[in-house]
C-alpha cells in the first residue's frame, strides 16, 4: 500500500499535468474554435452583406484570440517560472527547506525530495560507519597477525629469538655475506654449572637465572645483532658487521660480566664461548658456520670452565 508521501508527489505530479492541459487549451485549442466559430457565425454569412459586420467579426476574433493565447502562456510561464525557481534553488539546502514549507505542488515535491535525500544520508552515514569499523578490524587483524608471528619467533622464557629465528637471520647475514664480502660472526654460550641450579634450586629458579643471562647479553649487544636462546642453557649471537676479532672481544666482555653478576641464588655462574667468522673460517653454508662456533664451543669446554675459544682449531682460550 502506497504511504502518504508517495500519494502527495502522485497527486502533485497530477496537478501540474492538468495545468499544462488548461495552458495548452487556452493556448492552442480554444482560439481555434473562437476561430471556426466566428467564421460560420458572421464571415461567411456576411460576405453579401457590408463590410461593416465582417470588420466586426473580425475584432471579436482577433480579441478572442489574443485573450486566450495570453492567459495561456501566463500560465505556461508560471509554470516555468516555478521549475526554473525549483532549479535554482536545488543547490541551496536553505532554500529546499523553504520549498518544502509550501502548500502548493512544489512544497509537496520538496518535501518528498528531502525524505529521499535524508534517506540517502541516512545510509550513506551507516555504510561509513560500517567501512570505520571495518578499518578498525583490519587493522586489528594486522597487528594480532604480527602479534602471533612475533610470538612464533620468541622463546617463552627469555623473550629472547628463538632458534628459528636465528636460523633464518643467519642464512640471511650469509646471503648479504655472499653479495657484499661484508664480515659476519656467530658466538656461542654455554652455561656452566647450570644443571646443579636446576637440580639445587629447582626450575623456577633455574628460568630466573636464564632471564638474567639474556638481559646481559641483551644490555651489551648492538640492535643489529640478533641474540637467541638456542636450546636448554645454550644462547646464540649473530654478530653483524663483526670480524672474528671482535666477536672475539664481544664474547670476552660478556664471559667477564656473568661471571661477576649476582644472581638472586647466590651461586657462582659462569659461561663458555665458542667464535666463528666469515670471512675468516672456511664455511660456505650457513650449517658449517654454525657448525664450526659448536666445535670451538666444546673445545672450550673441554678446556675447563669460563673460556673463550675460536674455529679453524685455533682454540684460544681467554682467562
Amino acid at each position: 500500500m502506497p504511504s502518504d508521501g508517495s500519494q502527495d508527489l502522485v497527486a502533485a505530479g497530477r496537478r501540474l499535468r492538468k495545468k499544462l492541459i488548461v495552458a495548452l487549451t487556452l493556448s492552442s485549442v480554444v482560439p481555434l474554435l473562437v476561430l471556426a466559430w466566428v467564421v460560420r457565425s458572421f464571415v461567411l454569412p456576411s460576405l453579401p452583406r457590408e463590410q461593416s459586420v465582417l470588420f466586426g467579426g473580425m475584432q471579436a476574433l482577433l480579441a478572442s484570440t489574443v485573450i486566450g493565447m495570453i492567459a495561456g502562456a501566463y500560465i505556461i510561464w508560471d509554470v516555468g517560472r516555478t521549475v526554473a525557481r525549483i532549479a535554482e534553488m536545488l543547490a541551496s539546502e536553505r532554500a529546499i527547506a523553504g520549498l518544502s514549507r509550501r502548500k502548493d505542488e512544489v512544497g509537496t515535491l520538496m518535501t518528498s525530495f528531502n525524505r529521499m535525500l535524508e534517506t540517502i544520508e541516512q545510509q550513506a552515514g551507516e555504510i561509513n560507519s560500517f567501512a570505520t569499523r571495518l578499518d578498525a578490524a583490519y587493522k586489528e587483524l594486522e597487528s594480532t597477525n604480527a602479534r602471533l608471528k612475533e610470538t612464533s619467533f620468541k622463546d617463552e622464557v627469555t623473550g629472547l629469538y628463538n632458534r628459528r629465528f636465528f636460523s633464518l637471520r643467519l642464512e640471511e647475514e650469509l646471503s648479504r655475506y655472499r653479495r657484499f664480502n661484508h664480515p659476519v660472526s656467530v658466538v656461542l654460550l654455554d652455561l656452566d654449572g647450570f644443571k646443579a641450579v636446576n637440580d639445587d634450586l629447582g626450575h623456577a629458579v633455574g628460568d630466573d637465572t636464564l632471564r638474567d643471562v639474556a638481559q646481559i647479553l641483551m644490555k651489551h649487544s648492538r640492535g643489529i645483532n640478533v641474540v637467541s636462546r638456542y636450546g636448554g642453557d645454550e644462547f646464540a649471537v649473530l654478530l653483524v658487521e663483526t670480524s672474528k676479532a671482535g666477536a672475539r672481544l664481544y664474547a670476552d666482555r660478556i664471559r667477564e660480566v656473568v661471571a661477576k653478576y649476582p644472581f638472586s641464588h647466590g651461586k657462582v655462574i659462569t659461561a663458555s664461548f665458542g667464535v666463528a667468522s666469515l670471512p675468516d673460517d672456511e664455511a660456505t653454508t650457513a650449517e658449517d658456520l654454525f657448525r664450526a662456533a659448536d666445535e670451538a664451543l666444546y673445545a672450550a669446554k673441554r678446556a675447563g670452565k669460563n673460556q673463550v675459544a675460536a674455529a679453524s682449531g685455533s682454540a684460544a682460550k681467554v682467562s
